[in-house]
């Protein structure tokens, strides 16, 4: 039997390594509950998170195209965030697992007796 591990598990989880940390999760829900947010408004919604942080994190996500960033020819300038269409396509099988990982929270955090 032929080990497809490499060809076939192996690259999902490349991509999946590429909005799979913390931050950005959190920043792919809040973008889906909102719609648009600014950067002030995302860093204040996301407590912990420096502003290199934030910054770094949407823009991988942007090169990911999972989200799209629109600055406005205004002064001083404004910068909003939402969702792409393949961002937004990720919510349904992110919500999946979401629910799961609450459905089985107790039993992953029990500690070892």
């Amino acid at each position: 039997m032929e080990n497809n591990f490499e060809t076939t598990i192996c690259p999902a989880c490349g991509i999946i390594a590429r909005f799979g940390d913390k931050w950005s999760l959190r920043i792919l829900v809040l973008l889906d509950r909102e719609e648009v947010l600014r950067f002030n408004e995302l860093q204040k919604q996301t407590p912990g998170i420096s502003q290199k942080v934030l910054a770094s994190t949407l823009q991988t996500l942007e090169t990911n195209k999972l989200i799209h960033r629109k600055v406005y020819p205004e002064v001083p300038p404004r910068v909003e965030y939402r969702l792409t269409g393949l961002g937004k396509s990720l919510m349904e099988p992110l919500q999946v697992l979401v629910e799961w990982a609450l459905e089985h929270a107790d039993e992953i955090n029990e500690k070892a007796g």
